[in-house]
């Protein structure tokens, strides 16, 4: 007789105290339960669960450890089978940077020629954003993939630099490539917030089983619950900042056109500024 595994999460209702989209709880989870990280990365790369030999976590940090130190970093640097890394970070305040951010941080993963080894041994890269708003308002996207093309014929210049988006707010756009590979599932999961919300998708989905139980363990961890609220206030005052930038680049910008209309006024009348 198969033995049957009782998650405790099923016992749990009502509100998460923490979703997948505190960048800490994200981190905990993924960093916890390694069949999650695997069963994620399957999912973005369209990879079968038998083909990942090995995954390890290259900057993993202490559970509950303190995260307001900049030695800290929160998005997670994942090696696949020693030959590829890949990038995973949860981001929910746009600071309207993120194409050039994205960038900078695979940049940096693609340097990874070890030294006196030729440049075509270089491993592929991908960094994966999670945004929990759009990206480009203009061009709605679920899943965008981005590499390096030609810019006539869109031949593929490397497939080893990558950077993926998802955006959390879009799952109706997801194509049916999507949601074969199970992508938009795991934005369903990651932007729940209640134990019933969990549950649902779990029951479709058995195999997230294990992300839901550290979910779970994860918000019954006091520890991780006060790093988890420590980043929410930080998130809180970060979406401040942000707003309050945008703001004042929206006045400074209204303040330019009215100066330009006047030069113009100006101008038109033969008056000398």
């Amino acid at each position: 007789m198969q033995e049957t595994t009782e998650y405790s999460y099923l016992q749990a209702t009502g509100k998460l105290e923490y979703n997948m989209t505190n960048d800490y709880m994200f981190r905990m989870v993924l960093q916890r339960d390694e069949e999650t990280l695997i069963g994620l990365i399957c999912s973005i790369l369209k990879l079968q669960r038998e083909s990942v030999l090995s995954v390890r976590i290259e900057n993993a940090i202490d559970m509950g450890a303190d995260v307001t130190s900049k030695e800290y970093q929160l998005d997670i640097h994942v090696s696949l089978n020693n030959d590829s890394y890949i990038n995973l970070e949860m981001q929910i305040v746009n600071y309207k940077n993120w194409p050039e951010r994205s960038l900078s941080y695979l940049c940096r993963r693609f340097d990874n020629v070890s030294k006196g080894k030729d440049y075509i041994t270089v491993k592929p890269v991908y960094h994966v954003g999670f945004l929990d708003f759009t990206l480009f308002e203009d061009h709605p996207e679920f899943f965008g993939k981005y590499q390096m093309r030609n810019s006539k014929d869109k031949y593929l210049y490397t497939d080893k630099f990558n950077l993926y988006v998802v955006d959390l707010n879009h799952t109706e756009l997801a194509t049916d490539e999507d949601r074969t590979s199970g992508i938009d599932t795991w934005a369903k999961l990651f932007k729940a917030t209640t134990w019933e919300e969990i549950k649902m998708i779990t029951k479709d989905n058995p195999s997230m089983n294990s992300t839901a139980e550290s979910i779970y363990l994860s918000n019954s961890d006091f520890e991780i619950r006060e790093r988890c609220r420590i980043r929410e206030d930080a998130i809180i005052h970060e979406k401040l900042v942000a707003e309050k930038l945008e703001a004042q680049a929206e006045t400074i910008a209204t303040q330019a056109e009215e100066i330009n209309r006047l030069k113009k006024l100006l101008a038109d009348n033969g008056i000398q500024e």
